[in-house]
């Protein structure tokens, strides 16, 4: 069974004492820094990719559904709605980069393992304003003129 209220429920609870403190991206980092060194690497946000798939895949075939994605899309609009919102730039390529049509490599409906994992480094290259390979606060906030 899985614990997915459980675990969105402490989730949000995180999320809700970092959206406090104002730092763009402050609950990215939080929720993907492994290491808490401030600093999310494509190996952090592939481990803790392969996290979510496993809560989201509700009848464990190793493929999140539609249906999967339907409750995945709706946590994810609540995190976001608990910390400020979607917001421009990073904050916006943080939600695209876990939507069914950026995963489903193959167009048939369903994302596997395979290719939600597979979508880790375009999807932190997406998130990654200054080009050093990692995701920090830095990449968040107000675009740079």
């Amino acid at each position: 069974m899985k614990l997915v209220p459980l675990t969105l429920a402490a989730l949000l609870a995180a999320a809700q004492a970092l959206a406090q403190q104002g730092q763009p991206g402050a609950h990215f980092i939080e929720s993907w820094d492994a290491d808490m060194d401030g600093i999310v690497t494509v190996e952090e946000a592939t481990a803790r990719r392969g996290d979510v798939f496993a809560m989201f895949d509700m009848n464990e075939d190793g493929l999140l559904d539609a249906e999967e994605y339907v409750l995945f899309d709706e946590t994810r609009a609540l995190d976001m709605e608990n910390n400020g919102g979607h917001g421009q730039g990073a904050m916006m390529r943080v939600s695209e980069g876990m939507t069914l049509p950026f995963n489903d490599v193959d167009a048939d409906g369903a994302v596997s393992l395979e290719e939600f994992l597979a979508r880790v480094t375009t999807w932190i290259a997406g998130m990654d304003r200054d080009g050093d390979g990692v995701i920090t606060t830095a990449d968040f906030g107000p675009n740079r003129g």
